[in-house]
């Protein structure tokens, strides 16, 4: 699944291609794309629409129509592509927006668990998510604190996008190796100083990500160069960058996790 880095490089890359283009018109393709509305309402409201913007929240990214906020979550299989008149919808193809200059904005997602929002209210989709990592409230101090107020371990309450958002498998492992915390750990007693260490390795993992163009792993998202730097995650019986000791894999959570056995003690 898209993680930050890879939501954040596509809001970057669409933006300058949809920003002031007008919606003409839309066509869905599979009705359970979207979320809380029908596809007749949905292409009624989005015809001459304006893209004012693109950015992310999240794992969302957020076109920001005239009046109102087009949310994208991508899951597990989704991406999203610009193509030219005359495109012809291919067998994965969910969701078509037509735009001004006659190019398309299509969502092709094969695993079908992608959707879409269509709402004046950001609120309404994006209330329940935690902080952002490069949010300035987002301080050591805050995070020692959300840490000390649960009795969890310590991956799947980072994967907990309540908790904090955008984090995923890949940069969760490849932030606790850097802090040096067993995936195991538990929150609560994750000390002042380990929670400073983390907070720096989650941002550091999550600009470096987003520097090499997020990861590209499976066939889901394709052209990040972050794999290559990967510290622990998916290098199972390699040796660890830091120590040389080999790199274990186990389950968190229902949850491949990676981790080295002598930097990151239990």
């Amino acid at each position: 699944m898209p993680e930050l880095p890879e939501v954040e490089t596509i809001a970057r890359v669409l933006r300058p291609q949809l920003t002031g283009r007008v919606i003409l018109s839309a066509r869905v393709f599979w009705d359970r794309t979207l979320a809380g509305i029908s596809p007749d309402t949905f292409c009624d409201c989005v015809a001459n629409q304006t893209v004012c913007g693109v950015t992310r929240r999240a794992k969302y990214l957020d076109l920001q129509l005239t009046d109102f906020h087009l949310f994208i979550h991508l899951r597990m299989s989704g991406d999203l592509l610009i193509r030219e008149a005359g495109y012809q919808p291919e067998k994965h193809d969910r969701l078509e927006i037509i735009l001004s200059d006659d190019q398309r904005l299509i969502f092709n997602d094969p695993r079908k668990f992608g959707r879409v929002w269509l709402t004046t209210d950001a609120e309404q989709v994006l209330g329940g998510l935690g902080p952002e990592p490069f949010d300035p409230v987002f301080t050591p101090q805050l995070l020692y604190e959300m840490l000390s107020d649960r009795h969890r371990q310590i991956k799947p309450l980072l994967l907990d996008q309540g908790f904090l958002a955008g984090l995923g498998n890949i940069y969760t492992d490849e932030a606790l190796h850097m802090a040096g915390l067993h995936p195991l750990r538990i929150s609560d007693t994750i000390s002042e100083k380990e929670a400073e260490l983390l907070h720096t390795a989650i941002r550091a993992v999550l600009t470096a990500g987003i520097e090499h163009n997020g990861a590209s792993f499976d066939w889901v998202y394709r052209g990040g160069a972050f794999q290559n730097y990967f510290r622990v995650y998916a290098r199972e019986g390699q040796p660890c960058p830091t120590c040389g000791a080999l790199i274990c894999k186990i389950s968190v959570g229902q949850r491949g996790t990676h981790y080295c056995p002598n930097c990151q003690k239990g």
